[in-house]
């Protein structure tokens, strides 16, 4: 997968007291988004004086972090100077690829994640196949971990309780990790390289088994108060409804999510299975059968008009400017019923919030979360101003840290990284 393209941005200017960090950082974030482009392009952009420009640019193409084009002197990040390495943690897979700093994928891996006895057993599942395939695909693209500036982790619709991923995978690598849920992974990913590409105001949704989605305000997530913003599966469409995996009843999930939708098809048909190994080929098979099953059209209508009441909420709630559906069930759903949701949407909305929205597709296709995960560890290398990251702590002989664990967050939360960044970046 490679991702080329790169549009405007929110100001990516920090406000770190050091000048001269904060210099190779404003230059690299401009060089990463905007590139190629010659110094006196980079001190109009990013306001510094063109002796420190050509001080910092000289210091970057010296380390390697920058380089030249011969001829036109232009300048762009060194894609092989450092590699990071993307992780989806889903309901039904695991997916890992190793990218260069261009976010052009080197090596990959994917392992489906069978449901296990208990949300325990699927989280240590998850860790073993990661660690395998941590070594995997940097095996498979001959860069040593060395050369890895860290691993970026999206995590969505596990049914995990306080799981301590961190503390579960720093058993077996010493790399450093940046943990986030998948929605907001998917929302960099489209902001970033995709189908939100210049967008200042949307949303992103992702839509598996489960449902969630990443708000984007003044080109930055919204995070809300404790980090849990984004839970769009887990408002209330129907009062008193179906009963939600989460516990309450008529949950948006419990009406769109694919494994609602599969099981309510299982009732329509009196309690045939639909054909399928898992989810997602199950669901290929309820959208194939929609063309000739009264039983079948009739659940994924009923799934589109209540989708589109969700997102007429979204249009209502936050006035986007683009609603991006993405996740695998999203993305097989939308592309059939696209049409009717709009439509539904239109009903349902503020007719003035409605005609300044565009409703679409996530632009990059199944391996978005990996990708938006990967961007994690890069943000860090560019908010930092390329420096390497500091040593981790000693290990003990299992390679567990020394350092006591952290502390237990509340149920639904997992460990992730803390931002790094004091103004707001993609």
């Amino acid at each position: 997968m490679t991702a080329k393209a790169r549009t405007a941005q929110p100001s990516l200017r920090t406000t770190v007291r050091d000048p001269r960090h904060g210099g190779r950082s404003s230059l690299l974030w401009t060089l990463y988004l905007h590139a190629p482009l010659s110094r006196q392009e980079l001190v109009r952009r990013t306001g510094l004086g063109a002796t420190t420009v050509s001080a910092v640019i000289g210091e970057l193409i010296a380390e390697g972090v920058v380089t030249e084009e011969a001829e036109s002197h232009r300048l762009r990040p060194a894609a092989g100077h450092r590699y990071v390495i993307g992780v989806e943690v889903a309901d039904a897979r695991v997916r890992v690829g190793l990218f260069d700093l261009a976010l052009t994928q080197r090596a990959g891996a994917v392992h489906p994640l069978p449901s296990g006895p208990s949300p325990e057993h699927g989280a240590e599942t998850a860790v073993r196949h990661i660690l395998t395939f941590l070594d995997a695909v940097s095996e498979e693209a001959g860069i040593p971990h060395g050369h890895i500036l860290g691993v970026g982790i999206g995590v969505s619709a596990t049914g995990w309780d306080a799981v301590p991923l961190e503390r579960m995978l720093r058993t077996g690598t010493a790399l450093p990790l940046h943990i986030d849920n998948g929605a907001e992974a998917l929302g960099r990913a489209e902001m970033w390289f995709g189908a939100g590409r210049g967008v200042q105001h949307g949303v992103v949704a992702l839509i598996g088994s489960g449902v969630s989605a990443s708000v984007i305000t003044h080109g930055s997530p919204y995070r809300g108060a404790t980090d849990s913003a984004g839970e769009w599966g887990h408002t209330t469409v129907q009062a008193g409804g179906r009963r939600c995996r989460c516990g309450a009843r008529g949950c948006l999930e419990a009406y769109v999510g694919a494994e609602a939708v599969l099981e309510r098809y299982r009732q329509a048909r009196r309690g045939r299975v639909t054909p399928g190994a898992d989810d997602e080929s199950a669901f290929a098979a309820l959208l194939a059968a929609a063309d000739t099953s009264s039983a079948a059209q009739r659940v994924l209508e009923e799934a589109a008009v209540y989708l589109g009441a969700g997102i007429a909420n979204l249009v209502n709630l936050f006035n986007p400017q683009r609603i991006i559906l993405g996740g695998w069930a999203g993305l097989m759903f939308g592309a059939r019923m696209l049409p009717r949701i709009r439509e539904t949407v239109a009903a349902q909305a503020l007719r003035r919030p409605y005609a300044q929205t565009d409703i679409g597709l996530c632009g990059l296709g199944p391996h978005a979360v990996a990708l938006g995960a990967a961007a994690l560890p890069v943000r860090h290398f560019l908010t930092e101003g390329a420096h390497r990251p500091a040593r981790r702590p000693a290990t003990s002989p299992q390679g567990a840290p020394t350092r006591p664990p952290p502390a237990r967050r509340p149920p639904g939360a997992l460990t992730r990284a803390a931002p790094t960044a004091r103004t707001p970046v993609p």
